[in-house]
């Protein structure tokens, strides 16, 4: 599958972006892991919060990681989310066990996935660039974009 990009001009519209990839993957009723990838502010941290509320996760339930590293939310499938922006070197990874979460039981949601030494295949690619006050450019990579669309008029 080729990526595709959309344009969020807000906010609300990046966290439905994350909404929408959600439903998406939940539709196909089995354990994904998503990489995320963009500059401090690029909007990682409010594309998950869509994410997980398609899991039923109260988007103020998700925070920045930063300190925590992973958080695990109880849903159905579990719902995880991993921030590796202080994580430097295959050591650290290591001693945290992000390993363990990618392709698990669950959703893994991964903040600055570029810290990872390989990127599995197999995994959604959600690049996030910053493109004007609250405008951001999304690229998906690893879903259809004919799906992508047909899950908006759904949600329309």
């Amino acid at each position: 599958m080729k990526p595709f990009k959309i344009v969020s001009n807000s906010i609300d519209e990046t966290q439905s972006a994350g909404q929408r990839l959600g439903n998406l993957l939940k539709k196909e009723g089995k354990p994904f892991t998503i990489y995320l990838f963009g500059d401090l502010g690029s909007g990682k941290t409010v594309f998950v919060k869509g994410l997980a509320s398609a899991f039923g996760i109260l988007p103020r339930d998700i925070g920045s990681a930063s300190f925590v590293i992973i958080a695990e939310y109880e849903s159905v499938p579990r719902f995880y989310h991993v921030d590796l922006y202080r994580i430097e070197g295959e050591d650290s990874l290591e001693s945290i066990g992000v390993w363990e979460y990618i392709d698990s039981d669950g959703v893994t949601a991964i903040e600055w996935a570029d810290r990872l030494t390989e990127i599995p295949e197999g995994g959604v690619k959600v690049s996030l660039s910053i493109s004007g006050d609250n405008k951001r450019e999304i690229v998906i990579e690893g879903v259809d974009e004919t799906d992508w669309h047909n899950m908006q008029t759904r949600m329309d």
